[in-house]
């Protein structure tokens, strides 16, 4: 016997189908109904609502092998499938984070495959794997951010057991998981929560209705979201959450909603006796999500850091375009790498408003936040997804990841940056709604007009080909100029894991110089001062020490006072070592 149940408290009368026939269910005063019903372990079922025969996926679905319109599957992860008993798990603190997206990382595009690619993350030095949201949507293949049925895994991408086997695989590896989780909005089809319940509020936000998250009903929405962020935990050992957009979570309950996961996720933590991590995505550069509860804040982990990409990317490519506006001098940069963002109850010139909050860097670590020269986001919302690699030369991208990988923050990249994939990461749907198809990319194009980009060249989310350009050519890492970028990484994050001093998160205990004229910016870190020339020319810079990694080879004289460095490349150099080399 199997006991179906589900959350319905807005029908007056719910049945199950199971494998085709159909069963009344019993109501609760709380809203749930239940029944009792001999099925097998890979039983199909669905919900009857009231007099309407159509047959509606379980919300808390843990398998939709015909998607996300069709019945639910039952599916328990095999438990005896684990083989990682010996994994305590990976603090986020001094560690290197990995984004990928499992459709267009290998040419096929699954979990299986995903797996045979791990050993380069492993050579590469990486800690973290971030995957971009896996759970189930309408199509075969998009972003990930139009899912609908949040406790379902992909099909397309090997399903549950799929999943299962690469987190087993990374753990065997040494590597943490982080998976990309949406709460803050539904996709535009398959969305069948609100004939069930009071999911959504009347709200919107830019990708669809508000959860309802402080209206009645609520608690056992806010129930519906906690349970799945711990069932990624505990049933398939994910390691870390970076939870999408909480800006556009609308809660305002006395306790919000982050910082009731924050709670129980420590409490899931303690008794798993492994680390647990919660990654948030938000623009508001508001420190009460990172700041400890008992100092009045929600108690996540870190959160990512747009202000540093802005900081780093406009400084070295010299694009002002949209929000770069405000960025690109290396007053900013400097002050970014100081203070961890640069809007901290300043006036920001895209918003139009004083935006952000000033970290006090003596409580929070910079290890808080995430930073990076990449994201899904930040390639492929560019008009046509073109990656840095396609408008700056070797030695700009080698620049950007030396003053992201030798910062005091936590490192991210994004799949195919380390060896300067020439592919792009385009924004791609499947919708099956020819009238969904549409409105996608004609609001596509329209975002772009309003911002002042060309829209000729914008290419078509629906079109497969949009898809399949997106995906990695693994091929290129052998090749130059990719293969010496590769190598850069590697040696930029080794040195990174042999030296206190670059994983130090303490922000007091770094300085930048910076000359805005010559376009040169020294940062120091301990007995390490990582000096980049960000011009075309060669330019003096004044500071010494013995080179240790650099991508051009730098110069000085015999006192090692001052350093040449050739135009578009960094050097790092250590002062406690007096012996010029190079």
């Amino acid at each position: 016997m199997h006991t179906f149940e589900v959350w319905a408290p807005i029908p007056s009368a719910v049945r199950v189908d199971v494998d085709g026939r159909s069963h009344d269910m019993t109501p609760s005063p709380d809203g749930w109904w239940r029944a009792e019903v001999d099925a097998s372990d890979d039983s199909r079922y669905a919900f009857l609502l009231d007099d309407d025969d159509t047959a509606l996926p379980d919300p808390r679905s843990p398998r939709q092998p015909d998607g996300v319109h069709a019945p639910s599957q039952l599916h328990t992860v095999d438990r005896d499938a684990w083989t990682d008993s010996q994994w305590h798990g990976r603090q986020l603190a001094g560690a290197s984070i990995y984004e990928l997206h499992i459709g267009t990382f290998t040419p096929e595009g699954t979990f299986a495959a995903a797996v045979d690619k791990l050993d380069h993350l492993v050579e590469l030095g990486i800690d973290f794997v971030e995957v971009m949201p896996v759970n189930g949507f309408n199509g075969t293949h998009n972003w990930g951010y139009d899912g609908v049925l949040w406790y379902t895994v992909h099909e397309a991408y090997g399903g549950p057991d799929g999943l299962q086997a690469l987190v087993d695989a990374c753990h065997a590896r040494g590597l943490g998981v982080v998976l990309d989780v949406v709460y803050n909005h539904l996709g535009p089809s398959g969305n069948y929560l609100d004939r069930y319940g009071p999911y959504l509020a009347q709200g919107a936000n830019t990708w669809g209705r508000s959860i309802n998250l402080d209206g009645p009903g609520s608690d056992h929405v806010r129930r519906y979201i906690i349970d799945n962020a711990l069932r990624w935990f505990e049933e398939f050992h994910v390691d870390a959450l970076r939870l999408d957009a909480v800006h556009a979570l609308v809660d305002h309950t006395a306790t919000h909603l982050l910082e009731q996961l924050a709670v129980e996720t420590r409490r899931l933590s303690a008794h798993l006796g492994r680390p647990l991590t919660l990654i948030a995505e938000s623009d508001l550069n508001d420190p009460k999500l990172i700041t400890p509860r008992s100092a009045g804040g929600y108690g996540l982990d870190a959160q990512w850091d747009d202000d540093m990409h802005h900081a780093v990317h406009a400084a070295v490519s010299g694009e002002r375009q949209g929000y770069y506006g405000d960025f690109g001098s290396l007053a900013c940069l400097a002050e970014t790498m100081r203070q961890g963002w640069f809007h901290a109850g300043t006036y920001s010139t895209f918003r139009g408003r004083i935006h952000g909050r000033r970290l006090d860097t003596r409580q929070i670590p910079a290890s808080s936040l995430v930073t990076y020269t990449c994201t899904h986001d930040q390639v492929g919302n560019r008009a046509i997804g073109d990656r840095p690699g396609a408008y700056l030369d070797s030695g700009q991208l080698a620049v950007k990841a030396a003053l992201v990988l030798c910062s005091p923050f936590t490192p991210m990249l994004f799949m195919g940056e380390e060896w300067g994939a020439s592919t792009p990461f385009q924004f791609f749907t499947s919708h099956p709604e020819p009238e969904l198809a549409r409105a996608t990319a004609e609001g596509r194009k329209a975002e772009f007009a309003e911002h002042g980009w060309s829209t000729e060249d914008v290419p078509d989310p629906q079109d497969p080909l949009t898809f399949q350009r997106s995906k990695l050519n693994w091929d290129e890492r052998g090749r130059e100029p990719h293969a010496r970028l590769l190598e850069c990484y590697r040696a930029l994050i080794r040195l990174r894991r042999e030296r206190v001093e670059l994983t130090d998160p303490w922000l007091s205990d770094l300085t930048v110089d910076y000359d805005e004229d010559e376009r040169w910016v020294v940062v120091h870190r301990g007995a390490l001062r990582l000096a980049c020339n960000l011009g075309a020319d060669p330019v003096t810079v004044p500071v010494g020490g013995s080179p240790v990694l650099w991508w051009e080879p730098p110069k000085q004289d015999e006192t090692a006072s001052a350093t040449i460095v050739p135009g578009h490349s960094f050097v790092v150099l250590d002062a406690s070592r007096t012996v010029a080399s190079g």
